[in-house]
């Protein structure tokens, strides 16, 4: 297998991961953590009522990302936004045909953004520090892929302008740039120690936010389970995503790590899926949840798209 095709299947495991760890943690959505028996497998249910292999909004809105960049052969704003608008509005590029579960942020940015069209409608406050621009990344990483764009910058700086859109606050922009440097670092073939390796991280990234910098710098590697919080404070997804890769040492065993933390399930599991997905490729992924992953087929077809047009 030559370079061109193993970064091509790495690409098609962080988008799968994306959906698997989005569909695995939908049932544990907003409970209390240990307050239901664990998941072990991919169930369905729960508050979002999907069924088992059905996936919310991380997922799509990473694909509304997606077929931008490959329609758009880039990055364009103004196009990703009249399509998060359209998957709202109308359920596109939703396999349930209805939007599950609008983050506050990606809905306040989008009403800002029907009432005057501007490609960086997202809020920058500092209460509005959410994770729905970091759930959905995956496809710019996919894009500026390292046989394509050898320096993680150019995915870094799309990873801003993407975040942007819905999410201006400035520990969501950073939380962005780390997540597109690890991706690029695992798409790239580094393994685990070029993925955690945070001195090139922050040598890439000399101006993070103070508590973005603390997890890029390794938090996560000294706490226990009870010290990670899985809340919708980007900050703190960002830390639970990395903490159950890092605990773990099999897409499966870290997806139910993160997806069992309860609390923002399914995003925390998402964030963890699109980089664990790119590091364990997509034969790496458990066979019996793609076999139940709806839309499976053209979520793989995206992902080759991204690579290929990229």
């Amino acid at each position: 297998m030559g370079m061109t095709e193993a970064v091509r299947l790495r690409g098609r495991g962080a988008l799968l991961g994306l959906a698997l760890g989005d569909a695995l943690g939908g049932p544990l959505v907003l409970s209390r953590r240990d307050s239901a028996p664990a998941l072990t497998d991919m169930t369905g249910g729960g508050p979002l009522g999907l069924a088992a292999g059905e996936w919310s909004d991380d997922t799509a809105m990473a694909l509304c990302l997606g077929y931008s960049l490959v329609d758009c052969r880039g990055m364009d704003p103004l196009d990703q936004l009249q399509r998060y608008l359209r998957w709202r509005n109308e359920g596109y590029c939703s396999a349930s045909g209805r939007c599950v579960d609008i983050g506050l942020m990606v809905n306040a940015a989008l009403e800002r953004f029907s009432k005057n069209p501007q490609p960086y409608p997202g809020l920058t406050r500092e209460d509005t520090a959410g994770n729905g621009s970091l759930m959905r990344l995956a496809p710019v990483a996919l894009f500026f892929h390292p046989d394509k764009y050898p320096d993680p910058a150019h995915a870094m700086r799309a990873a801003v302008d993407a975040s942007r859109t819905t999410h201006g606050e400035t520990r969501c922009v950073d939380a962005c740039r780390v997540l597109a440097w690890m991706l690029h670092r695992a798409l790239s073939g580094d393994g685990r120690e070029g993925v955690f390796d945070s001195r090139s991280l922050l040598a890439a990234c000399p101006d993070l936010h103070p508590d973005i910098l603390a997890v890029a710098g390794g938090s996560y590697r000294h706490k226990r389970r009870e010290d990670i919080r899985s809340t919708a404070f980007v900050v703190d997804s960002l830390e639970a995503a990395l903490w159950s890769l890092w605990e773990s040492g099999s897409f499966r065993e870290g997806a139910l790590l993160a997806a069992n933390l309860a609390g923002e399930a399914d995003t925390v599991a998402a964030i963890y899926g699109q980089l664990a997905g790119a590091l364990y490729s997509e034969s790496g992924l458990p066979a019996d949840w793609l076999a139940r992953l709806a839309w499976r087929d053209k979520i793989s077809r995206l992902a080759d798209d991204l690579y290929f047009v990229g």
